[in-house]
């Protein structure tokens, strides 16, 4: 990226110090950045950022200092308190700070309480919205969350909770009976206790899933399976976290809307896979 090319015309903020702005990232790939957060490497001191962040997104802010923060599961990671903490001592020193969260930061990101220690410490703070991996990431696969002919409702949750297990607090009878669409964010290890809970709750073992790991990135993968052999068709294809699990008919669209493939010159496998015998534009 030249830095020479100016933002377009507009009054765009400015990143003093002793502030703190928590930025989301988006998915994986830099071309979805917001212009906000183009504008907030290009001023930042000090960048603390994600696991899920890509090197080339912290190549655009070459003059800040880089500082990895990131959280894996079952890996070795700073504390949250720690990192809320190193934020306030980093804008008291006058830093000019950007917290740069993957996905968007308000959605299971912490972004909430990382904001909240700062308000309390009395640090004035930004939020920079991102693309969430739960949509954007499923838009590359080609999955759209919502579609007329599908779906009215989409739920999103996660995985885990703060101890690492599935959250208790969800009621995965009322998920199962109240969302046509289910996306899980962070949901790999757990996700043999999902799949029962769903079809315990009657969800059927046909009804189409996919998982997309590493979504927006040249190492995507995509599977499409089904709710009843999700667990084994996970464990056939080797596939590792990062992911984001859907499971609902829109992702039978992937047949018609699999634009990654088809622009590498692959026809669409299917022109009507919700199967409505009917053009996609009538009414």
């Amino acid at each position: 990226m030249n830095n020479d090319v100016p933002l377009p015309t507009h009054t765009w903020p400015e990143l003093e110090p002793g502030w703190v702005w928590l930025c989301g990232a988006g998915p994986g790939d830099p071309g979805l950045l917001t212009l906000h957060a183009v504008n907030a490497l290009r001023q930042a001191d000090v960048v603390i950022y994600d696991a899920l962040v890509q090197e080339d997104i912290l190549a655009w802010a070459p003059q800040a200092e880089h500082i990895y923060a990131g959280k894996r599961g079952g890996k070795p990671s700073a504390k949250q308190r720690d990192i809320s903490l190193r934020l306030v001592d980093l804008a008291r020193e006058g830093k000019r700070v950007l917290r740069l969260k993957g996905g968007d930061p308000f959605v299971f990101g912490r972004g909430g309480e990382e904001a909240q220690t700062l308000v309390q410490h009395g640090i004035p703070i930004r939020i920079i919205p991102g693309i969430s991996a739960g949509i954007g990431g499923l838009a590359y696969a080609g999955i759209p969350v919502t579609h007329r002919d599908v779906n009215q409702s989409v739920t999103f949750v996660t995985g885990h909770d703060q101890s690492g297990n599935t959250p208790s607090s969800l009621d995965w009878q009322s998920i199962s009976k109240g969302s046509q669409v289910i996306v899980i964010y962070m949901g790999m290890k757990h996700i043999a206790q999902i799949a029962t809970q769903l079809m315990a709750a009657g969800r059927s073992p046909l009804e189409p899933a996919a998982v997309v790991t590493t979504a927006t990135t040249d190492d995507q993968q995509v599977l499409e399976t089904t709710l009843g052999t999700i667990v084994d068709d996970i464990a056939t294809a080797n596939l590792a976290p990062p992911a984001i699990i859907c499971i609902g008919q829109s992702v039978l669209m992937r047949q018609v809307l699999d634009w990654q493939n088809m622009a590498a010159g692959q026809a669409p496998r299917n022109l009507d896979p919700l199967g409505r015998g009917r053009p996609a534009e009538s009414a």
